[in-house]
């Protein structure tokens, strides 16, 4: 039987894949688990985006919970990291967010963290899988009734806990500073529109406007394009787009250029070095770290660690080994400092607090890092392993034949999608786009 969890949490098509039966059983079986070590009721925080399905999942979630002895907090639309703030301010024994993320809105997820804030291990996320089969094959699970039965508190007012928790990883106030604000249509519409108007910046904010289906719409993080344009267009001092559940981020220079999660870890490693608060002078990063982030971070006298895809193993290397500073190039930024997990809007105050403290203009900050050309393609397969078949190895071997020192291929199976990811950098785009495509072709024919 395939694993229920994948790289962050359970996902798949609302009510086709991820059913409402399923996230009560997920309810029910978390709340066993964390009962299990429990003396009094355990609770659980929820959160989601701003998909249609989210109430749908929601409901169902908080029938599970409360079916098995616990009690549910639903705190409604609000971002990923704030669930992992507000599970350990408010001492819960768990968080559940309900969002898949990047993907479109008629997908979902589930994912879960401990009291402490942190993503739960591969261990208890088996444990609790463990337990969502028991249930479906002979659910004896105890169930309270009458008096023991808990409520439900539904506390939206949360948010501005989480507010003030952001304006407080921030030492600078924004004043005179233009920005351009993409919220996806997700999580962080209502939040970081304030935040950054408290902090001073005249905001111009759009992707602030869900109905459900438009999440990450031809909008946020994952669609930068309208965003560079409005930058340019209104002389901005920096843009900053995050993803349907904010926990990543990526910024557009006041030249219009991208700052990827790559240019963003370098940033911050020369703001920290200068600082003196970088711990062993080391950045840990992805496999997927564009050869331009190795070559700046090495020119600043740092050092860096890389990890597989996944902003959980970034964060267990850090955790591992004291380093403070971590993330992947698509945007997922961690400050051990301040947040046990990615959280978009602290990383864009911590940009913005890098321009305020260096004094100088986003672009000049961008080009501490020079970006390598770099090609990825996704092929949507039934197999994720196909790219392991012999034929496709020989292939890959033939381009990194070809590419010699100058670059590397890099192919792998998506955590949270059906897609194989083919990844090619180097010095020449031409060379790489023909190098990919050629690639997908054998892929495509296994």
């Amino acid at each position: 039987m395939p694993r229920l969890f994948g790289t962050d949490g359970v996902r798949g098509k609302a009510n086709s894949e991820l059913t409402p039966e399923l996230a009560y059983k997920l309810g029910r079986a978390a709340t066993i688990y964390f009962g299990k070590e429990s003396k009094s009721t355990p609770t659980v925080l929820i959160g989601r985006d701003t998909r249609v399905s989210g109430e749908m999942l929601e409901a169902a979630l908080i029938a599970g919970i409360c079916s098995a002895g616990g009690r549910a907090i639903a705190a409604g639309v609000i971002p990923t990291p704030a669930v992992a703030y507000l599970a350990r301010k408010l001492e819960t024994k768990a968080g559940i967010v309900i969002s898949a993320s990047h993907n479109p809105f008629y997908d979902n997820g589930i994912k879960f963290f401990g009291g402490d804030g942190y993503k739960l291990p591969d261990a208890v996320e088996d444990e609790i899988e463990t337990i969502v089969h028991a249930i479906e094959a002979n659910d004896d699970f105890p169930r309270p009734t009458d008096e023991k039965l808990c409520h439900v508190e539904y506390r939206h007012n949360l948010l501005e806990d989480y507010i003030n928790f952001v304006l407080q990883t921030t030492d600078q106030r924004l004043d005179g500073m233009k920005i351009v604000l993409d919220c996806a249509n997700g999580a962080a519409y209502e939040a970081m529109p304030e935040i950054l108007q408290r902090l001073g910046a005249e905001v111009i904010a759009f992707g602030t406007n869900p109905n459900g289906i438009n999440i990450n719409d031809n909008c946020g993080s994952t669609h930068i394009e309208n965003l560079r344009q409005v930058v340019v267009d209104n002389h901005a001092d920096l843009g900053i787009a995050h993803d349907g559940d904010a926990d990543r981020c990526l910024c557009v220079d006041n030249e219009g250029h991208i700052i990827d999660g790559d240019h963003i870890l370098v940033i911050c490693a020369t703001e920290m070095m200068r600082a003196n608060k970088l711990p062993h002078n080391t950045v840990v990063t992805t496999v997927m770290a564009n050869i331009g982030f190795r070559q700046a971070i090495q020119n600043l006298g740092c050092k860096f660690e890389i990890t597989k895809v996944g902003d959980r193993y970034v964060l267990e290397n850090m955790l591992k080994n004291g380093y403070i500073l971590g993330g992947e190039q698509s945007g997922h930024i961690i400050f051990t400092e301040h947040s046990t997990t990615g959280d978009g809007l602290i990383t864009a105050l911590q940009v913005l607090s890098a321009i305020r403290h260096t004094g100088k203009k986003a672009a000049e900050l961008n080009r501490l890092m020079t970006t390598y050309p770099q090609v990825l393609l996704n092929i949507r397969v039934k197999d994720k392993t196909a790219y392991e078949q012999e034929t496709v190895q020989e292939a890959i071997k033939k381009a990194e034949a070809e590419l010699g020192d100058n670059g590397r291929i890099l192919v792998r199976a998506s955590g949270t999608e059906p897609l194989i990811r083919v990844m090619a950098e180097g010095p020449n785009q031409e060379q790489l786009e023909t190098i990919c495509r050629r690639i997908v072709s054998v892929i495509e024919a296994v």
